[in-house]
């Protein structure tokens, strides 16, 4: 509501932005680069805060609540995937460490995910190096998806989910990205 946002004083990146996503709904923020389309997603998951205005979820302003507590609303992907030192199953789970193995399969699935990692050689126990550079960036994006629905968000946020992926794995999201939409708010950054 009434979002003013600037990185360096002085140099607004947003002013006076006003946008609502009912629960439920799904929204694309499309445009140029350096339009602050991942600056408004980055206010929402509080990575930064207002200048002025309020980014507010169900009417409560992002800044009364703990950053671990909105996070644990909402699943997020990355632009740039990023994934941690160990297994596939312990980067899937880490938003929801007490995801059991069927929970971070099924989740797997739904992402698309499931079918190259029962190829890698452990599968789901295959480790992962640190930023998941023994990945290609496509499977990287796939597993980001992944954790982010594992945590059974309330609201998703995907800053350009397919900007690694070729085209049948885009086609293969923006399907899933239709079956999310029954379940979750989705914010997709493009």
């Amino acid at each position: 509501r009434d979002v003013t946002f600037a990185y360096l004083p002085g140099q607004d990146v947003l002013r006076d932005i006003d946008m609502a996503v009912t629960p439920g709904e799904t929204i694309a923020l499309v445009g140029p680069t350096g339009a602050g389309k991942t600056s408004i997603a980055n206010l929402v998951a509080r990575f930064y805060d207002v200048n002025d205005g309020a980014v507010e979820i169900d009417g409560h302003d992002v800044r009364s609540v703990t950053r671990t507590s909105l996070h644990g609303q909402m699943g997020l992907v990355p632009q740039d995937p990023f994934l941690f030192a160990g297994t596939i199953s312990e980067n899937i789970a880490f938003g929801r460490p007490n995801a059991t193995q069927e929970e971070i399969v099924a989740a797997a699935k739904l992402a698309n995910a499931d079918g190259f990692i029962r190829r890698l050689p452990d599968g789901y126990q295959t480790s992962i190096l640190e930023s998941g550079v023994n990945l290609s960036v496509g499977q990287r994006q796939l597993l980001c998806i992944a954790r982010a629905v594992a945590t059974e968000p309330e609201v998703l946020l995907m800053d350009e989910p397919c900007s690694a992926l070729d085209p049948i794995a885009t086609a293969q999201v923006e399907e899933l990205i239709d079956e999310l939409r029954a379940n979750y708010s989705v914010v997709i950054v493009t």
